[in-house]
């Protein structure tokens, strides 16, 4: 895992960003396409606003969701909505290259199955992710991979539905479909996430966030985050 401990939150987004926006042209540049899942939450937001900004071949993006909570269309509680309000409105990503989870239906199991095949049609089968940008909480977990859920157990699936957690079902990208991405890019920010930072950097896997693979990570910090380890 390569580490970079930037002076703030700020610091963080604008590097999110820019990884991010090169990624997308260098992969664009190789194989004509570029497959990015962004994960929900509050920390992302900002890095959003800064990506729409970047010079990114949105016509060649394919956007997916790393996770989402079972709630209304346009619900604050929907990582969609927020996607919606940092990105979306801003840039010209192709309305068909949008992979929205299909959280507001009566079957959630089928519809987890049927977004694998979404993403099997846009990132090979296999589907291989070029990017995927997760978080972690203060209790160690990433995308919907929460302490205790069964989905943390999932091996043959790329998305399964996860139980409650603070209140809502969701549905999540796996850790097959996770470890398979060409790279992950943690996004960590806030004093809040001290303690689940060192175990992530540590790989312990008693918390869910160390269990992803590490060979391909980049974990960008703030201050705050890193506490006193700096570098």
């Amino acid at each position: 895992m390569k580490v970079e401990i930037l002076a703030d939150a700020e610091a963080v987004a604008r590097r999110a960003a820019a990884l991010i926006a090169a990624s997308a042209r260098e992969s664009v540049a190789q194989c004509g396409r570029f497959a990015l899942a962004i994960s929900g939450g509050s920390t992302p937001l900002r890095m959003l606003r800064f990506l729409a900004e970047e010079e990114v071949p949105w016509t060649a993006v394919h956007l997916f969701q790393v996770d989402e909570r079972v709630a209304p269309v346009g619900h604050p509680d929907r990582n969609l909505t927020q996607l919606s309000a940092g990105l979306l409105g801003a840039v010209p990503l192709p309305v068909e290259h949008l992979h929205a989870m299909p959280v507001d239906v009566v079957d959630l199991e089928e519809a987890a199955a049927r977004y694998a095949e979404e993403l099997r049609e846009a990132a090979g089968s296999p589907a291989v992710l070029d990017l995927v940008h997760l978080g972690i909480g203060a209790d160690g977990h990433t995308a919907s991979l929460d302490p205790g859920d069964p989905a943390l157990e999932v091996a043959r699936a790329d998305v399964t539905v996860a139980g409650p957690y603070q209140g809502r079902r969701r549905m999540t990208l796996t850790y097959p479909a996770l470890d398979r991405a060409r790279c992950i890019l943690w996004v960590v920010t806030g004093s809040d996430k001290t303690l689940a930072l060192e175990r992530l950097r540590r790989g312990d896997p008693a918390i869910p966030a160390g269990r992803v693979r590490r060979d391909r990570a980049i974990l960008l910090a703030d201050a705050d985050a890193a506490g006193s380890r700096v570098g």
